[in-house]
């Protein structure tokens, strides 16, 4: 069964007649990476925003289902404890809100929808530091405000880490090599790569094939004006690159 299936979504921003995604198709399977590439405004912010539950856009036809259920119909929170996980493009901070204190009351409220026990304080203590060794964290960072203070590229990583604690059933990273330089970005997807599973799908949403030489995904496709105009394996990224977006452009206008 699909963990997640999108069926010809449509959608607008509220209070604004301009469509933004124009009768999306996708379906993605447990240990499935897809991408999906394309140009600024092109709608790939806007299905990340409208999978993860953001207010602001009106959904005006076609369905979404996560692991067999009508996410729509869902709040963005509960969307969070059935096993989704978005990654900011931007991360945002919380001062003053412990890093660890912020992730163990997110699991707790994962583990209580699924009918588990809490994690005591001491038990997560033991769980988040395999979790830290896992993806090179310093303990520094987990004593730290979320994400108060941190590099981009820290920020990033503690997304990553984030996903970890949590081990959703689909996450979903937007634009997660934006503003990172080299080394960060091999730091961030080498935690993303550890975290792949059988049992995981992943959607990577980016503008350019860079990250994918770290990231090797299953599927890629290409969106351009809101529509998934073509699909293919890793090689399509490549194409790409060499190609331009022009080309793509220019089929969808014929």
């Amino acid at each position: 069964m699909s963990l997640l299936k999108i069926t010809d979504l449509r959608a607008k921003i509220e209070g604004d007649g301009r469509e933004i995604l124009k009768g999306i198709n996708l379906e993605i399977k447990a240990g499935e990476v897809h991408a999906i590439m394309g140009v600024n405004g092109s709608g790939k912010s806007t299905l990340a925003n409208i999978l993860g539950g953001k207010e602001g856009y009106e959904v005006t036809n076609g369905s979404i289902q996560f692991d067999g259920k009508d996410l729509l119909e869902m709040d963005p929170e509960v969307r969070a404890r059935e096993g989704l996980f978005l990654a900011f493009q931007y991360p945002v901070e919380l001062p003053g809100v412990l890093t660890t204190y912020f992730l163990r009351t997110a699991l707790n409220s994962v583990r209580q929808h699924r009918g588990l026990p809490a994690m005591a304080v001491r038990e997560f203590a033991a769980f988040v530091k395999e979790k830290a060794k896992l993806l090179e964290l310093s303990d520094e960072l987990l004593q730290r405000a979320v994400n108060e203070g941190f590099s981009g590229g820290e920020k990033k990583r503690n997304e990553v880490f984030q996903m970890a604690v949590l081990e959703p059933k689909l996450a979903i990273l937007d634009e997660t090599d934006s503003g990172l330089d080299i080394d960060a970005l091999k730091t961030v997807a080498q935690g993303v790569n550890r975290l792949r599973s059988s049992e995981r799908g992943m959607l990577v949403i980016t503008h350019y094939q860079r990250l994918l030489n770290y990231i090797v995904p299953d599927v890629v496709h290409v969106m351009v004006d809101g529509r998934i105009v073509q699909s293919g394996g890793k090689e399509l990224a490549l194409e790409l690159e060499s190609r331009g977006y022009a080309d793509f452009k220019e089929s969808v206008s014929a």
